[in-house]
């Protein structure tokens, strides 16, 4: 798999690059310490390593995830009512969506996603299990300002946010998004997130450095679309994938790591790295249990029920939109 991501090469002609994902590229590229944002790892190839990698055995958070919202389904519903929109952020497969969607009978459902392709596919598969189930997927980031499709704004929608999604994010931007999707969601909104806990670096590190290299995989395909969309030369084979515990920011860090001095170019622009450098791709914060509600309520959320596996790995949330 990875001799094959090495033999992708910079595209010659086509669309032009999305100046969003080139300014955050070369903007990062131009740090003291090199980063490129974890949004930009979800080009279709990427939203498919992904979706392999919550199917891995050290990768627990999707699994512990699940088996919450199936056993615990009933209870969101009866706590949320029927009939709202449902408005998944960050929607990839939408593999645990049905378990929330039979349960609380929804009016209609909006997956979100910045992966249009994959987005759609996902869409199409849930809607053969759904058929009488309106669907609306939207292309979109959502970490930007969303317009939902008409009769679902400002209706008091169920927001879905799984996967701890949001220990992507600093606490400042974590913060100003759970704000935007209060917003976004509407009076009287809800919001199921899912939030993973600190734990032993024993069990943290492996699921994101996994034996079968999947994850390895996923953090190089981001060069690889680099090279792809944004005419540039990166040797992918000179960079190795690095998983680090920060412990006093409790937050597991991912990094691509130059084996050796090298240079390259993005769009014309040159960029050098010494060997052992980092590009720094995602962060994972984990929370306790007082941490994520001091994260909603600073956001503008009230948590009004709480469920976690009997190990006590993985929260799943219920808050709702304060007044």
């Amino acid at each position: 798999m990875l001799r094959e991501i090495d033999r992708i090469l910079p595209r010659s002609g086509g669309a032009p690059p999305d100046p969003a994902f080139l300014a955050d590229v070369q903007s990062g590229f131009s740090a003291r310490q090199k980063s490129v944002p974890a949004r930009w790892f979800y080009d279709h190839r990427g939203s498919q390593l992904f979706e392999a990698i919550t199917r891995l055995p050290e990768y627990y958070p999707t699994r512990t995830e699940r088996s919450i919202l199936a056993a615990r389904a009933g209870e969101i519903a009866a706590l949320v009512g029927p009939g709202r929109a449902v408005v998944e952020f960050g929607s990839g497969s939408s593999a645990k969506t049905p378990l929330l969607l039979r349960a609380v009978a929804p009016a209609c459902y909006v997956p979100v996603d910045i992966s249009g392709a994959f987005l759609r596919e996902s869409a199409a598969a849930l809607g053969r299990s759904f058929p009488d189930l309106p669907i609306h997927p939207l292309e979109a980031d959502f970490l930007e300002p969303l317009s939902l499709p008409d009769g679902v704004a400002g209706a008091g929608a169920l927001g879905f946010f799984p996967g701890s999604t949001i220990g992507n994010m600093e606490a400042r931007d974590a913060v100003d998004l759970l704000r935007n999707m209060a917003a976004t969601l509407g009076a009287d909104a809800r919001l199921v997130i899912g939030i993973d806990r600190i734990k032993s670096p024993d069990i943290l590190v492996p699921a994101y450095d996994d034996a079968q290299g999947v994850t390895a995989q996923f953090n190089l395909n981001l060069l690889a679309r680099i090279n792809r969309e944004l005419a540039a030369d990166i040797p992918i084979a000179d960079f190795r994938h690095l998983v680090r515990w920060n412990d006093d920011a409790a937050r597991i860090e991912m990094h691509l790591e130059a084996t050796r001095d090298l240079a390259f170019t993005v769009s014309g622009r040159r960029f050098a790295m010494r060997a052992g450098e980092t590009i720094h791709t995602e962060n994972s914060h984990k929370y306790g249990r007082r941490d994520a509600a001091l994260l909603l309520r600073a956001s503008g959320w009230t948590p009004l029920a709480e469920w976690t596996d009997a190990d006590d790995l993985f929260a799943v949330i219920l808050a709702g939109a304060a007044d």
